[in-house]
């Protein structure tokens, strides 16, 4: 099973291994979304959607549709 950002629990972080390319819209790319940076869900909407996250510095919000298409490795 792959795990993707939507996996997150809050407070938990994971490192972003692969996602496609068309999946993750050019902002998110922009501030930073990129395989090799650090990702942590700061915090969650009512049923998860939209999640709030901290990618090396950078706070967003993304919806959970893309957040499932962003595949990421667990940080203990």
């Amino acid at each position: 099973m792959k795990v993707t950002v939507a996996h997150l629990r809050r407070g938990q972080r994971g490192i972003i291994k692969e996602f496609s390319a068309d999946a993750v819209p050019l902002k998110l790319l922009e501030m930073g979304c990129l395989p090799g940076n650090e990702v942590e869900l700061v915090q969650m909407a009512p049923f998860r959607d939209p999640l709030y996250l901290n990618v090396n510095g950078s706070h967003l919000a993304i919806r959970k549709e893309t957040a499932l298409q962003i595949e990421i490795e667990l940080i203990d």
